[in-house]
């Protein structure tokens, strides 16, 4: 039976992950990487997607690897022991904006892009994998789900909500204020990692197979549970990545800036940080709300229509820093659904893992949460990357400021423009959340 402390200290992982890591790199990465850094839409855009390919190749070989692992540490915690600290640098270091030209700018931010997403797989996998060794219990394994939602929106209001009021307090240019607040999150995102490797336990014994072998990677493309929760997890993440990547778009141009009301200020991290609150309580809830519909597959068409419903919603509030209050009670609204089936996803992927093993008979633990990494990853990073394209599309083009430094254009943030922003904000993930309620009502488990 595991302890209060082990679950809190699980739940550290996904908040330095989720919580810190994840979230700026989903929210703050496309503002930061054409408004700050200075890269065009088109460099963000390929960016992104050439790191969604490349993670394709690394997270399945990083689970089969943690698979395999032996230490007198375990099997999957020395990977987020010993990842801990290059997790925290590596962050920093990408919201770093060196004094080059703009080739040289370039090739800095894919090297230190591609490091990060090599790293955030290091750690994030074997992460995901602990699940399956830390108890055999189903009730347990959504409990230990729900804990680490909690800490990953927990962390993520957090995070957000002191973003601007850091920025302020840290003062000078922009680059300046990423550069300090890079290096401040890194160093808690590897303090909580550490914690977390430190602070679980393994009680199951992974049945390793002997050696390595392709087959193992066969099997799993036979595995129907595994192809259909896959794909529902890359569309759960392209539905909050077209939110997150293109909420500082929306705020800077739709909402033209800062809004600040009664004191509070609110940008692009705040306007997000009230759903991450929700997540965080909703998240807090799923289990007793999935105890009580039934089946964790009724309680996930119920989140998504949630979903779907809020978001559609959303696209016909005026846009107009006036109706600030009614774009967040929708936020909110919506972001109760987005915390009822965050830790579900997590556990399906625990019962899929079982499935495997027992279809199988050897342990496929680490390769098959490997794929709800690079769902992660491949959701929001692609749809940060769509963002971008289509932005471009829309007209929105690049130029430079007197020294020379990449910038968006004003004059071409036209009403096209404007549309297609409140669209990806709102009819775009409203239909991925469609997607979703027909693919988890033909996924085979039956739970």
């Amino acid at each position: 039976m595991a302890t209060v402390k082990e679950k809190i200290g699980y739940a550290l992982g996904d908040a330095a992950a989720g919580g810190i890591t994840w979230k700026i790199m989903s929210i703050a990465f496309p503002l930061f990487f054409t408004n700050v850094f200075g890269l065009s839409f088109a460099d963000t855009a390929t960016l992104m997607l050439i790191a969604r390919m490349f993670d394709v190749v690394t997270d399945p070989l990083m689970g089969s690897l943690a698979d395999r692992t032996q230490s007198r540490w375990g099997t999957y915690r020395p990977w987020l022991i010993f990842g801990a600290v290059p997790l925290g640098l590596i962050f920093a270091l990408l919201l770093y904006t060196p004094d080059f030209g703009p080739s040289a700018k370039r090739v800095y931010a894919y090297t230190l892009y591609l490091l990060m997403m090599v790293v955030y797989t290091a750690v994030n996998v074997p992460y995901g994998s602990l699940l399956g060794v830390m108890t055999s219990d189903d009730n347990e394994k959504n409990q230990f789900s729900s804990y680490r939602m909690v800490g990953a929106y927990a962390m993520g209001f957090v995070t957000l909500l002191s973003f601007p009021y850091l920025q302020k307090m840290v003062g000078g240019t922009e680059a300046h204020q990423y550069a300090v607040l890079g290096a401040g999150f890194g160093v808690l995102a590897a303090a909580g990692t550490l914690a977390c490797g430190l602070m679980t336990r393994e009680r199951l014994k992974p049945v390793r197979a002997e050696k390595f072998s392709f087959k193992q990677f066969g099997d799993l493309f036979r595995n129907k549970p595994w192809i259909f929760l896959t794909l529902i997890g890359i569309c759960t993440n392209f539905f909050n990545g077209f939110r997150y990547a293109v909420a500082g778009y929306m705020l800077t141009y739709c909402l033209g800036g800062e809004i600040t009301v009664s004191g509070l200020i609110i940008n692009y991290t705040v306007f997000m940080t009230f759903g991450e609150l929700t997540c965080m309580v909703f998240g807090g809830l799923s289990p007793k709300f999935t105890e009580f519909v039934g089946s964790k597959r009724r309680a996930f068409v119920i989140a998504a229509i949630i979903c779907a419903v809020f978001s559609v919603c959303f696209f016909f509030v005026p846009m107009d820093p006036g109706y600030v209050w009614e774009m967040v009670a929708l936020v909110v609204l919506t972001s109760v659904g987005v915390g009822l089936y965050s830790p579900l996803l997590w556990s399906m992927y625990a019962d899929v893992a079982d499935y495997a093993t027992e279809k199988n008979g050897t342990s496929s633990t680490g390769l098959i949460f490997s794929s709800g990494t690079m769902a992660q990853k491949f959701g929001t990073a692609i749809s940060g990357s769509l963002v971008a394209l289509f932005l471009g599309i829309a007209g929105a083009s690049m130029t430079t400021d007197e020294l020379g430094n990449a910038i968006v254009d004003p004059a071409s943030i036209t009403d096209s423009v404007l549309t297609m922003i409140w669209m990806l904000f709102s009819l775009f993930p409203a239909a991925i959340a469609v997607l979703m309620i027909v693919l988890i009502k033909i996924y085979p488990i039956k739970k």
